[in-house]
């Protein structure tokens, strides 16, 4: 009994209260996501061999509305638009296995209706859902519609610098590939609404790394070199080892929506003062 008490003391304090009291990550529940993470790429890639699904470029770029829609419906609950229990579902990491259970329905549901044409009404679908969010959100008001154009123009000017030297150095000429550079630029603007948040609105970094990183430097700058730290070598590798197309797409898909999704959400947020 004693066993299952601890056990109980355990979950409700590294996995529950987190996401009740949508407070900061922590060590253990941060390694957790991050393998559920990986074992959900693997899992999906079966899922749409299963389906007859091919996980191309056009599949890729076609899923990018269904990010916006899941990051405009994060904010509806920053907003508090969504009484309990239901707003424990718009809570990281409930709202992943939500947004990918509704994307993976419109997937299959367009694919049986239009064949190998489905792409264009499965985005369409991801487009019209971020509209009805935006619209529901646009209800509020806006307060600090300046910091929309602030994010996009310092995370487009340090993303473009990126390419820049990737066009000039050889060890970087990975970042030729268009979704690389979709990956890069997604992070930078994550990186530009996070130093926004933080060092001139007094929002707080809820990820450890990040947090431990901006209480060291005293800023949230130090996100854009540790983005790139990362990001770099991640890209490298992805691409010297993983030979198999859908695996590869689908790593990259993942690695633009923990980029853009946040950069989205957060960049919402201070717009919209919540």
């Amino acid at each position: 009994m004693n066993d299952l008490a601890g056990l109980a003391v355990f979950v409700q304090k590294y996995y529950i209260d987190p996401i009740v009291y949508d407070t900061s990550y922590n060590p253990v529940d941060t390694i957790t996501w991050a393998i559920i993470l990986g074992l959900a790429i693997l899992g999906l890639i079966k899922l749409l061999r299963r389906w007859d699904i091919l996980m191309d470029e056009r599949l890729l770029l076609s899923s990018l509305p269904y990010i916006l829609a899941g990051s405009s419906l994060r904010v509806i609950e920053d907003a508090n638009l969504v009484a309990a229990p239901w707003r424990y579902l718009l809570i990281t990491p409930l709202i992943f296995f939500l947004v990918f259970l509704i994307t993976a329905a419109c997937l299959i549901i367009t694919r049986k209706i239009w064949g190998e044409k489905f792409h264009a009404r499965y985005a369409a679908i991801g487009f019209l859902w971020t509209l009805f969010n935006l619209a529901v959100l646009s209800t509020l008001g806006f307060k600090n519609t300046w910091v929309i154009a602030a994010v996009f123009l310092l995370g487009s000017l340090l993303a473009g610098g990126v390419l820049f030297c990737g066009r000039h150095l050889s060890a970087l000429k990975f970042l030729d590939d268009r979704f690389n550079q979709m990956i890069i630029y997604a992070h930078m603007l994550d990186a530009s609404s996070t130093y926004y948040g933080v060092d001139w609105f007094g929002y707080y970094e809820k990820h450890v790394v990040p947090t431990f990183l901006i209480d060291l430097t005293g800023s949230a700058a130090i996100m854009f070199p540790l983005k790139l730290a990362i990001l770099l070598p991640v890209l490298y590798m992805i691409d010297k080892s993983m030979q198999e197309p859908s695996l590869r797409n689908l790593t990259k898909l993942t690695l633009i929506t923990l980029g853009l999704a946040p950069a989205v959400r957060n960049t919402l947020r201070l717009a919209l003062g919540i």
